[in-house]
């Protein structure tokens, strides 16, 4: 039960640092263009990432049984993923980088995993899972948000072109609200399902276990026998992931907003519309996308248009860094964390 509570505490205090971590992803543009202040801005984002968490559950399903063989996950197992996660998430938020919470999590699951099963590696469902589900779209997401996102600005260049700048500034000074409110939610409808999908998983490891057999009847809500998303789970993600977004996540605010490249309305129109359809596609087919990778190429995409010697491409090149390095970093932290636990007991 000890455990459990573990498990719970630490996923909370993750959902809670992915609120602020990501809260760049939707409010970054809405920001620096100056449409709202940042108290405003992030009010706004934390309401629509709470109405996002509650709707859906396609993800959590991918990562709490489709990932990894759930046979041979405990909940140590999953307590030092959750850690991993959040030890990565701190690292990469203190240097002001835009990494994905989603692929600290993955990764730590299948490094905690792969721990737990003594180094075999056919505890991770490639074929079924990784691959199609996180290898392939940590590659496309990011390409489809440049290419589609440079796309749109383009088209929007050529059907604005007999318009005033001062229309254009006004125009998309009130569409980039809702182009905003969009992203936040559709943040909400793919990373808050994350970690639901991770307690769940512990709740059902439990369960499968009979570690919850001998509790007294009012927490016969812990158990889980088969793995669907318990009601309770989905609320506390959800309010966790709002609250975690009011505190705003500055220092990734701006490098998103700023220090890439100089934005204007319509261009973060552009950007959090191509974002928003990406990340809405991705949750509807339970795919757990980088929603940090898909907004910040989506802003490469558009400011490339716009123009492209005004991109700082120091600043792009740590950001890949960051993300190539989130997957293994993370998954290494969980293996080593796992085999520490296994250790003492």
């Amino acid at each position: 039960m000890l455990t459990l509570i573990s498990v719970v505490v630490a996923a909370i205090i993750f959902e809670y640092s992915n609120g602020f971590h990501d809260a760049a992803n939707a409010i970054a543009t809405v920001v620096s263009t100056r449409v709202l202040t940042p108290r405003k801005a992030i009010a706004m984002a934390a309401f629509f990432n709470l109405t996002g968490a509650l709707f859906g559950g396609a993800v959590a399903s991918t990562i709490g049984k489709g990932l990894v063989d759930t046979d041979i996950i405990t909940m140590t197992t999953v307590l030092s993923a959750v850690i991993a996660a959040f030890a990565w998430n701190i690292a990469t938020w203190w240097l002001g980088l835009p990494s994905s919470s989603s692929h600290a999590l993955i990764g730590g699951l299948c490094g905690a995993a792969l721990a737990a099963a003594r180094g075999n590696w056919s505890v991770i469902k490639w074929n079924a899972g990784m691959w199609p589900k996180v290898v392939v779209p940590m590659i496309t997401s990011p390409l489809a948000g440049f290419i589609l996102g440079g796309l749109l600005m383009f088209l929007l260049f050529v059907a604005l072109r007999p318009f005033t700048p001062h229309f254009i500034h006004s125009l998309f000074g009130k569409l980039q609200i809702f182009s905003a409110a969009w992203m936040a939610h559709s943040h909400g409808t793919n990373d808050a399902q994350k970690t639901m999908g991770i307690i769940t998983l512990a709740l059902f490891t439990g369960t499968k276990a009979g570690s919850f057999d001998h509790l007294p009847d009012w927490l016969h809500f812990l158990k889980t026998p088969v793995f669907a998303l318990p009601k309770w789970v989905i609320g506390l993600c959800a309010l966790t992931m709002a609250i975690g977004t009011a505190a705003g996540g500055w220092r990734i605010i701006r490098t998103l907003g700023h220090r890439m490249v100089k934005l204007q309305p319509v261009h973060g129109f552009a950007a959090e519309t191509t974002a928003a359809v990406i990340i809405q596609a991705a949750s509807y087919y339970g795919i757990p996308l980088s929603t940090t990778h898909v907004i910040t190429t989506s802003i490469m995409g558009v400011g490339a248009v716009k123009r492209f010697s005004g991109m700082k491409w120091t600043v792009v090149e740590r950001i890949i860094w960051a993300w190539l390095f989130t997957l293994p970093a993370s998954g290494l932290i969980g293996y080593a964390l796992a085999r520490a636990a296994a250790a003492a007991l």
